[in-house]
């Protein structure tokens, strides 16, 4: 079988969203960029293979640490005996990172294998899991970091012309008119919202009877219902998921930021969600997520694959959804020309549907002269200390009001 003779640590940046948008003022403090980190390996049938880590978007020189710590294990082994350079990773990073960091980077040595050995075979990475069980999944835009009208309506038109019918707005608490305002002129154009209420970055979350008043607000202002409640409490707190759930009629998801399948499976276990969102950047990788589906089909709990990081972290989600039989995945809206460029056609949407991907391994193209285009900026990282943007008031989403100055 093909040995591993090289592996190198990838970090690019990319123009990223607007400067106005949400989460640029929120969390990039030094402009609209963002990074991403992978790993690539290489055969020695001479081809190669790239895998992402999440955790590059924030901390990128930690991913590559990491990395360079890992390689030299990787070297001279087997490249299509997956499972056991894991488990090698894992002997290595287990002690000081059993859930955290190392998952990420295991994450993406993982995924990059899986890539290699699909280009060698000349298969798509869904053959290599068992085949598609699919040929068509639809699909969510998942955007809404939006604080004006016209921010909105650019993301719904895209949406439209995409024929995507879900979109995932993020609201805070005190957002309460502006997500009336979303859900109806939504709903007039036959889109479903969901809400992702961004817990995953607060320190301290907020309480579950916040969460509840929410909910209420929003839904005694209108007759539009949200779809979905993402990340509405702390990702530490499972019982407080569970309580949610037992408070409110809306479906409560989340796992995006669990490392582990096992600490996955447990929750589901434990009824914390109506359906889960493991990352394959994060939870350790494709075979990872393809446990989750794996257990999910005995626990009654949908997996709504989480892809918001690179082009790479993106189609490893995308090919363990196809593989695992998923019902709905997610399209990050916000511009990102290095993702689009190295996903190609691969992540093609029709009438609201991803289409599966048919290149041999992820699908993805990187060269040289995309790597010049895109180098790496140690300053655009994700920081999660989230700060002040000053939200427009409740005014500007009631009838009449001027959102952001723009009708």
């Amino acid at each position: 079988m093909p040995r591993i003779t090289g592996v190198r640590c990838v970090l690019l940046s990319s123009p990223y969203a607007d400067a106005d948008e949400r989460e640029i003022r929120a969390c990039f403090p030094n402009g609209p960029k963002r990074t991403i980190g992978m790993v690539e390996v290489t055969l020695d049938n001479g081809v190669t293979g790239l895998g992402e880590g999440y955790i590059a978007v924030f901390a990128p020189l930690v991913f590559k640490s990491i990395v360079d710590l890992c390689a030299p294990l990787m070297l001279g082994k087997d490249g299509f005996d997956i499972p056991r350079r894991v488990r090698d990773l894992r002997s290595l990073c287990d002690y000081w990172s059993l859930q955290g960091a190392a998952r990420h980077v295991i994450s993406a040595f993982e995924s990059a294998l899986q890539d290699a050995r699909g280009k060698s075979l000349g298969l798509p990475v869904h053959e290599l899991l068992g085949g598609a069980q699919c040929d068509a999944i639809p699909i969510y835009g998942s955007g809404g970091c939006c604080d004006a009208r016209h921010q909105f309506i650019r993301e719904l038109d895209l949406l439209g012309a995409k024929g995507i019918r879900i979109y995932k707005i993020r609201s805070l608490k005190a957002d309460i008119w502006r997500t009336v305002w979303v859900l109806e002129e939504a709903a007039r154009r036959g889109i479903r919202v969901g809400v992702d209420m961004c817990q995953n970055l607060a320190d301290p979350p907020q309480p579950v009877d916040d969460v509840v008043a929410f909910v209420e607000a929003v839904h005694g202002r209108t007759a539009e219902r949200m779809l979905f409640l993402e990340e509405a409490v702390g990702p530490d707190s499972p019982e407080a998921f569970r309580e949610l759930r037992r408070r409110i009629d809306v479906p409560v998801c989340g796992g995006e930021i669990i490392t582990t399948p096992k600490e996955m499976i447990e929750r589901m276990r434990a009824g914390s969600y109506a359906f889960v969102q493991p990352d394959a950047s994060v939870i350790g990788g494709i075979s990872a997520v393809m446990e989750i589906f794996a257990a999910a089909d005995e626990l009654a709990t949908e997996v709504v694959v989480h892809a918001w990081g690179g082009a790479a972290a993106i189609m490893a989600n995308y090919h363990a959804a196809f593989a695992g039989g998923g019902k709905l995945v997610e399209f990050p809206m916000l511009d990102f020309p290095l993702g689009r460029d190295m996903i190609g056609d691969q992540g093609r949407i029709e009438n609201g549907r991803l289409q599966l991907p048919t290149a041999p391994g992820l699908g993805l193209t990187l060269t040289p002269e995309m790597e010049a285009r895109y180098p790496f900026d140690a300053s655009a990282v994700y920081s999660c200390v989230l700060k002040e943007w000053g939200a427009p008031p409740d005014e500007d989403w009631k009838d009449g009001g001027a959102a952001g100055g723009v009708a």
